[in-house]
């Protein structure tokens, strides 16, 4: 189980990569708005896979304060940005 979730961290981290790419050379703000986005939501997912091989739970709380900063920003950026 380990190897499959050290896979998924390899994986998602891959991709996160690869949105931060499309997030710096985005055709459009509304693309780069997406991919930022995604970005916060692996990035949060990581948090929990690391927290589910370590045994910690305080990191569910860590991912919980992510996601609703992540949230918020996604909100103020996107009334900034005319799509």
């Amino acid at each position: 189980m380990i190897k499959l979730l050290t896979f998924a961290i390899l994986f998602l981290s891959a991709t996160i990569f690869l949105c931060m790419f499309r997030a710096v050379k985005g055709p459009s703000a509304a693309d780069r708005l997406v991919a930022i986005n995604v970005v916060g939501t692996k990035t949060i997912v990581l948090i929990l896979i690391v927290s589910f091989i370590l045994h910690e739970t305080y990191f569910i709380d860590v991912a919980l304060v992510y996601a609703l900063i992540s949230f918020i920003a996604s909100i103020v950026i996107s009334k900034f940005v005319k799509i």
